[in-house]
């Protein structure tokens, strides 16, 4: 009896275990939160490694992606967070926000056509996303094709945005007119 009492309590304390280890192991979506909040901590290695652990436990997940290439962005490795939001993209051809990320990191570059393109696809997913149309319309007017900024500047104020009154100075420099 003693010897069936003695496995009996190996077993259960080996079921304990296995079932604690279970509560401690995070999922993909924990990761994510856990790379959301280090990064509103701007503690970017925590929020990356964060953002990696969940693309390791769920490779779809374009949120990890896009988050990971906006703190890879924010320390300047504009390789890293491309290539991250082309994996966002590829998990969502439809997401506007991963477009308008990459689009920026373009500009860093200072490759204003490819911005211009991934800013294009943002609007074409988001008729309203404002920042995208800010965005291009800047690029545009460091393109020198004021018209286009102009177009972009209209179609802020027409969807009720705003548009930096700093940059409508700029632009009324350079083309001479106020609209």
């Amino acid at each position: 009896m003693q010897r069936y009492g003695f496995k009996m309590i190996l077993v259960l304390w080996g079921v304990l275990f296995l079932r604690s280890s279970f509560v401690y192991a995070e999922s993909a979506g924990e990761y994510l939160q856990d790379g959301n909040d280090a990064f509103k901590r701007q503690e970017l290695d925590q929020a990356i490694y964060d953002y990696t652990k969940a693309i390791d436990l769920d490779p779809n997940l374009g949120r990890a992606y896009n988050n990971r290439g906006v703190a890879y962005a924010q320390e300047g490795s504009m390789e890293r967070a491309i290539a991250d939001f082309t994996m966002a993209i590829a998990d969502n051809l439809h997401d506007a926000e991963a477009y308008n990320n990459r689009g920026q990191a373009y500009v860093q570059q200072g490759n204003l056509p490819h911005a211009i393109a991934d800013f294009t696809m943002a609007i074409a997913n988001d008729a309203f996303y404002i920042k995208a149309y800010n965005n291009r319309g800047i690029a545009y007017f460091n393109m020198k094709e004021y018209d286009k900024a102009w177009s972009d500047v209209h179609t802020v104020e027409q969807i009720g945005g705003t548009v930096d009154p700093d940059f409508i100075k700029m632009l009324k420099q350079a083309t001479g007119r106020d609209q």
